[in-house]
């Protein structure tokens, strides 16, 4: 049986004439693997598709290699990834920081304190 998963919700705005404007940790997840997709020497989010393949089947599962951390309004990301074989790890992992980071922030207003990168494995082929 699958394991449940407590979903953390954060409010962004609350306007009373308006209403509100909650977000998933999913949601920040998923623009963190997309943000991190991006980045060349990057081959897939591990544990799920690469890139290519994600535009034909779907994000669904996309945040599967990620986990979100909110509190208050700091956002820590731990994301595990599949390197293309040939880059320098150390380089395109800072690369992948950088740009989950400014991502993040611009896209959802809250501050990214911590992106964890963890080298799962080297895509060989090519």
């Amino acid at each position: 049986m699958e394991k449940e998963y407590k979903r953390s919700i954060y409010r962004l705005q609350n306007d009373k004439g308006m209403g509100t404007v909650q977000i998933s940790d999913d949601v920040i997840a998923m623009i963190a693997c997309l943000a991190a997709t991006e980045v060349k020497g990057v081959a897939a989010i591990a544990g799920n598709l690469t890139s290519e393949l994600l535009s034909k089947a779907g994000r669904k599962n996309l945040a599967r290699g990620a986990k979100v951390l909110i509190q208050g309004r700091n956002v820590k990301i731990s994301l595990a990834i599949m390197m293309e074989y040939g880059y320098n790890i150390p380089g395109t992992s800072t690369k992948v920081q950088d740009r989950v980071k400014s991502t993040v922030e611009n896209m959802t207003g809250l501050t990214v304190t911590d992106v964890d990168i963890r080298i799962a494995s080297v895509d060989m082929q090519k």
